[in-house]
């Protein structure tokens, strides 16, 4: 007997999406195309399932449809930090405000925040041995190419021990999903040249590590030995902000964001001591001090990149497109990059379904510009915003408005269904498109302009 809920897997499309790169984005643009009936093949260019990173957030809009998927919502739940609020803080330990997660909860839903790479491994669990999406592992893509009815790359095999066959091979579809990060090959295709990232002015040193000592340490031990669950705390300085936060479960996280001028020709991602952190924070509160103390060596040094808005996200024969970080990368402090990546993904899932066939498959890649891409800039701006505001650092404005200080959680861009909004919004935008014969999608972007207020 077929599934009759309203998130079961439609029937087969006929579509063939191949996806580059299992990220957020890569898995689940895979896992929506697959449950909107198309046939997915992912390429991702590691030869071995690694579980990195350190600790990654989603909020109630991406949230929400990991809970449309069998089992995902609860997994995430097991492995996700439950803090009652964020904590704001001066460096130096006075207390500026408590912001509670309490109404947003109630009125929109969970959020999940945990190990990237604990979430990542049950997203590609789901993707592969639930749904049994074809991913193929030392897939390195050397180039993309389409014409008018087909898109495709170039892949060369990558072997587990990391020797890397020359020997160049064709992989083809209607369309090409091209989620190889803030580095993309894919960009050439799309902009018609190289597009190298910016240093930001800003890096973040990163940390995740077993929290025992930090329990046991009576100047510490509050993260883990109180009544609340666990704790979320913000420290705040000129130009510099410090986030802690605590797993029941044993684990502890710190970010570090800071002023920082490297060069990121050779890596975005590096490592760094801990020494370099303890001088960014010297005289900040000695409880940070502590938490220094016990960090492990080596800290992650990630380089925040910055670029411009980029014109579009899609080829010009409207069969390759950006998706995630390729397209749009988000500062920290949005605490959205990753939710926007699942809106990719949603998003494509939809419109590649609405458009019916391969040979429309062009129509709905614009129709995906067009919807997300002013959403996706007013989200961006939400992090460029409350960095702005926690560097400034102005005590005196702090001391008289201390709730200017809080995190911006607002229901435009949380309290949002893409799946819906897609469904809703594509005939419109379709029928924008066609005016100008998919040439251009800014009239159909202004229809898809978020409402703020």
């Amino acid at each position: 007997m077929a599934d009759s809920s309203p998130f079961a897997t439609k029937p087969k499309t006929g579509i063939r999406v191949i996806i580059v790169g299992t990220g957020f984005a890569g898995l689940t643009a895979a896992i929506e195309c697959h449950r909107q009936g198309h046939t997915v093949t992912v390429l991702e260019k590691f030869p071995v399932r690694k579980q990195l990173g350190d600790i990654i957030s989603f909020g109630q809009n991406s949230s929400r449809i990991f809970c449309r998927w069998p089992g995902v919502g609860e997994k995430f739940e097991a492995l996700s930090h439950h803090a009652n609020g964020l904590q704001i803080k001066t460096w130096n330990g006075q207390p500026i405000l408590h912001q509670s997660w309490e109404k947003e909860t109630r009125e929109w839903g969970t959020r999940y925040d945990g190990h990237r790479g604990e979430l990542h491994g049950v997203l590609y669990d789901h993707a592969e041995a639930d749904l049994g999406i074809d991913i193929r592992l030392g897939h390195r893509v050397v180039e993309y190419y389409e014409t008018d009815d087909v898109a495709g790359v170039e892949v060369e095999i990558v072997t587990e021990s990391g020797a890397t066959d020359k020997t160049r091979h064709k992989i083809e579809g209607d369309v090409v999903l091209a989620g190889d990060g803030v580095r993309s090959l894919g960009r050439t295709l799309v902009l018609g040249h190289e597009d190298k990232p910016l240093a930001s002015g800003y890096a973040v040193y990163r940390a995740w590590f077993d929290g025992s000592e930090i329990a046991k340490d009576p100047l510490t031990s509050f993260f883990y030995n109180n009544p609340d669950g666990d704790q979320h705390i913000c420290w705040i300085g000129p130009d510099v902000h410090f986030i802690a936060a605590s797993l029941k479960k044993g684990s502890f996280s710190w970010v570090c964001t800071h002023k920082d001028v490297a060069d990121i020709d050779e890596s975005w991602q590096l490592e760094a001591p801990v020494a370099d952190a303890r001088k960014v924070l010297e005289g900040w509160e000695p409880v940070i001090q502590k938490i220094l103390d016990y960090t492990p060596e080596p800290l992650v040094d990630w380089k925040l990149v910055y670029r411009d808005p980029l014109p579009t996200w899609i080829s010009p024969k409207r069969r390759i497109t950006l998706i995630g970080d390729a397209a749009h990368p988000f500062l920290p402090t949005s605490i959205q990059g990753a939710s926007q990546a699942v809106e990719d993904g949603v998003t494509l899932g939809v419109v590649l379904r609405r458009a019916g066939s391969g040979a429309k498959a062009p129509e709905a890649i614009a129709a995906f510009e067009a919807l997300r891409y002013e959403r996706v800039r007013a989200a961006q701006k939400t992090g460029e915003t409350t960095r702005d505001t926690w560097h400034q650092m102005d005590m005196e404005k702090i001391k008289a408005d201390p709730e200017s200080m809080r995190l911006r959680r607002e229901g435009w861009l949380l309290n949002f269904d893409s799946e819906a909004y897609a469904e809703e919004n594509y005939d419109k935008t379709v029928e924008a498109l066609r005016r100008t014969g998919l040439r251009d999608t800014t009239e159909a972007r202004k229809l898809n302009v978020p409402d703020m207020s």
